[in-house]
């Protein structure tokens, strides 16, 4: 397993690179435009110079079906209030659909396993044709264009076609992974007054039952705004009764006439009318209600399905994920380019610690898609997938959700194949894409995001806003892009959206990961610069933890931070400020656990909990949570902070200490942002 960062693993065979979709489009490009560039990076230098051209390409590449053409590409190169495809009315669903027509009788469309049920498969005949009832039924009930529907659900195909079918008539989906708890679910939900709610009974996660009834009463009676509730017996599929009153149940709801392809209509809309509405994970007060539209994520998920993890027709494309992550909207994004999507619900390790290769195996993925922490624990159990299963199909390995290390990268070549494309790629919630990413038609070296995505104009950036190569900087974006949101919902004045992301660089996109660009265009991407928690690929808001930690009676404050470590690890500690009388004891430590595990998800409960006589402010009263992780990480406390900007001094001193006397984590031996 030795390994160095940006040590040559893999380079594309002539004939793997030959046949991808990016060189296709590059074909197209010397054909249809008369463009010819020699290399990926061309490429890109083109389409982040010329990024009207370079949309436009996709637009015709890719024949998007609209009303009427764009009267235009991009009004103007202004962020935010960049208008994409004015004069366009397109239907995102529409497309997701379309090979439909093209597939074979029987074509799977959706690879499907849970816990509780066997692995089978939904073609896309069935598919297209569950869609088409459903969203006839939701029209029925009175669901107009613009109605929020939303969905507490887990990772199975039928949250799959609520979501099409929701899409298909113009409605605004927004999701909640069941594991969810009841305040997390209706903090989100509530700011978007839905009209319907899609709701499971509970679900499976290694090998337990979390029944799910209680919360979804809770959750029902939280938003007074819903006028229906559809109900999906997963767990318990033989108890048909519904936990609320006049809920209709799942298989009702499929029990109308099929409605033919060619008869159904899909509610074609304006560039800028809502398509999903995703959420932050609530840093500061509320989570962010993230708003995307039809025609910016349309063009950017056929660019990066396509160009970036190289999906078409006859690919079978897996990541791990669940209903509330932006990945599983990219999971069943991959349907645009015909490719079939696999979907697993429970646990990936469970109940062996190869279930995800066997499931790869079963259904031929192309793609195999996890974090990196999944590789740990493939590597410490010491298995060999590449030598049990039938891989030979898979062509691609995608990691994401957190910083991969070259062990990470190599494992792959020492595990599972010799020749494959091993990518890692990062992006967020934000654009439900990613910045940085994979060329097919480029080498693979450890550790390294191979590329900038096409479209992306991404740079790193110093503090005072100068471009630094080889060296870790902010992530900017310098231009506009389709998918960038296109509101927040609730956010009248648009206020919390331009402070999100262009309050530091005005009318410049700051991601706020730390990045560092090497001379050849290799990426590496280093963890949060904001004080946004990165845990194991899940993004966690600490606003929802203090919610939780300080409706405890003994806690008086608390501050969290999540330090990404050697080796893809993470360290998450909870300090705690107690009122008078009270001790940090076993009792208050479950006590503490269970309410972050009621009122927010397992993810949110720290690795360790410390009592600090004080939680350091800022002169304006924001907890000092950046700079306490970076003095965590081995800034020195010039760099970290500055006293004179805060509202209690000597409240810094503790975390000093414990940076440097702590044992219960490896400090990383040197700072990312400069020398200690």
């Amino acid at each position: 397993m030795a390994v160095t960062e940006g040590e040559l693993l893999w380079t594309p065979s002539a004939a793997f690179a030959a046949r991808s979709q990016v060189a296709k489009f590059t074909n197209w490009l010397r054909e249809e435009r008369g463009l010819d560039f020699k290399d990926y990076e061309a490429l890109r230098q083109w389409s982040v110079t010329e990024i009207e051209g370079f949309w436009a390409a996709v637009w015709d590449y890719f024949e998007i079906v609209s009303d009427a053409p764009p009267a235009q590409v991009l009004d103007r190169r202004v962020m935010p209030g960049a208008k994409w495809f004015q004069g366009a009315r397109v239907n995102y669903a529409e497309h997701l659909l379309r090979y439909e027509a093209k597939a074979k009788p029987g074509e799977a469309a959706i690879h499907h396993l849970a816990e509780n049920r066997p692995l089978a498969q939904l073609s896309w005949q069935e598919l297209g044709r569950q869609v088409r009832v459903l969203a006839t039924q939701l029209r029925a009930m009175g669901i107009k264009p613009g109605d929020r529907i939303v969905s507490y659900m887990p990772n199975v195909p039928e949250t799959t076609v609520a979501m099409i079918a929701t899409i298909a008539i113009g409605a605004v989906w927004s999701s909640a992974a069941p594991e969810f708890g009841t305040k997390t679910v209706t903090e989100r939900f509530a700011q978007i007054e839905p009209s319907l709610i899609f709701v499971c009974d509970g679900y499976r996660f290694g090998g337990k039952d979390f029944a799910r009834a209680a919360e979804v009463k809770q959750i029902v009676s939280a938003l007074p705004t819903l006028k229906h509730v559809v109900w999906l017996p997963f767990l318990y599929p033989d108890k048909t009764e519904a936990p609320v009153e006049g809920a209709k149940s799942w298989a009702s709801m499929l029990s109308g006439a099929d409605v033919p392809r060619e008869s159904f209509k899909y509610e074609r809309v304006d560039c800028d009318h809502p398509i999903w509405v995703m959420f932050s994970s609530g840093t500061t007060g509320l989570p962010k209600a993230i708003v995307h539209g039809h025609v910016g994520v349309l063009v950017e998920h056929f660019k990066v399905m396509s160009f970036h993890l190289n999906l078409g027709p006859g690919s079978v494309m897996f990541f791990y994920s669940t209903t509330g992550w932006m990945m599983y909207n990219l999971v069943v994004s991959s349907l645009l380019t015909g490719a079939a999507a696999v979907q697993y619900d429970g646990s990936p390790v469970y109940p062996d610690l190869d279930l995800l290769w066997k499931m790869a195996a079963e259904t031929g993925a192309a793609t195999f898609g996890a974090s990196p922490t999944f590789v740990q624990m493939m590597e410490k159990a010491k298995l060999k997938p590449g030598e049990k299963f039938d891989l030979s199909k898979l062509e691609a390995a995608l990691l994401g959700g957190a910083p991969s290390t070259p062990e990470t990268f190599k494992w792959f070549y020492d595990n599972v194949k010799a020749d494959l494309w091993v990518t890692s790629q990062s992006g967020g919630t934000e654009l439900c894409s990613g910045f940085v990413g994979a060329s097919p038609t480029l080498p693979v070296h450890a550790g390294e995001i191979q590329a900038r995505c096409l479209g992306m104009d991404v740079r790193a950036w110093s503090d005072d806003g100068k471009e630094v190569v080889d060296e870790v900087g902010e992530l900017v974006c310098l231009k506009p892009f389709p998918s960038m949101p296109i509101f927040f919902w609730g956010d009248t004045d648009g206020k919390r959206y331009h402070e999100a992301y262009f309050d530091v660089f005005p009318g410049v996109w700051r991601h706020g990961d730390f990045i560092k660009i090497n001379s050849r265009g290799g990426c590496y991407i280093y963890g949060r610069s904001d004080s946004t928690l990165n845990r194991f690929g899940v993004r966690i808001g600490t606003a929802e933890i203090y919610r939780a930690v300080e409706q405890v009676e003994e806690i008086a404050n608390s501050l969290v931070v999540c330090c990404e470590l050697e080796g893809g690890n993470f360290f998450m500690p909870l300090y705690l400020k107690l009122k008078p009388g009270f001790a940090l004891d076993d009792a208050l430590v479950k006590k503490i656990t269970a309410k972050l595990r009621s009122d927010c998800s397992p993810r949110h409960v720290p690795d360790k909990m410390y009592v600090v006589a004080e939680i350091p402010y800022t002169l304006t009263g924001k907890k000092m949570e950046v700079p306490v992780r970076k003095i965590l990480m081995g800034w020195p406390l010039e760099k970290a902070a500055s006293r004179d900007a805060m509202m209690n001094p000597a409240s810094i001193d503790w975390y000093i200490d414990f940076a440097d006397t702590s044992k219960d984590y490896v400090k990383p031996a040197a700072p990312l942002g400069g020398k200690k």
